[in-house]
């Protein structure tokens, strides 16, 4: 179960988002918010586009799909992995959705019911 709804607990999650996306992407967010209801954690993030993405969408737009698939499959294994030996949740599942149009991505953590 969730602490209670704080204003520090949605700061250290943001922060721990925030650093995940700098050690996989090389920097951070423009927008961050985190939102607790029940059993689940939602964060909603707005990132930088990569110049590395934005080669990749004129040369190999299949190839960018896969990398920012594959990426995203990454960032939910690191973000489930931190949040229990940082936080010490017990996470049932974690679902992430991203739009490499708008770089808008929507991550929800849902904690196991104990």
């Amino acid at each position: 179960m969730l602490p209670p709804d704080s204003v520090e607990y949605k700061k250290k999650l943001c922060h721990l988002y925030n650093e995940i996306s700098k050690e996989l992407f090389g920097f951070g967010t423009t927008y961050l918010r985190a939102a607790l209801e029940d059993n689940i954690i939602t964060l909603y993030a707005k990132h930088r586009k990569s110049p590395r993405s934005t080669a990749l969408e004129g040369e190999a737009p299949t190839l960018k799909y896969e990398v920012d698939f594959t990426m995203s499959s990454i960032y939910k294994r690191r973000i489930r992995e931190r949040l229990e030996q940082e936080f010490g949740l017990n996470i049932d599942a974690v679902l992430r959705d991203y739009d490499p149009n708008t770089q808008w991505s929507i991550t929800n953590i849902i904690l196991k019911n104990e």
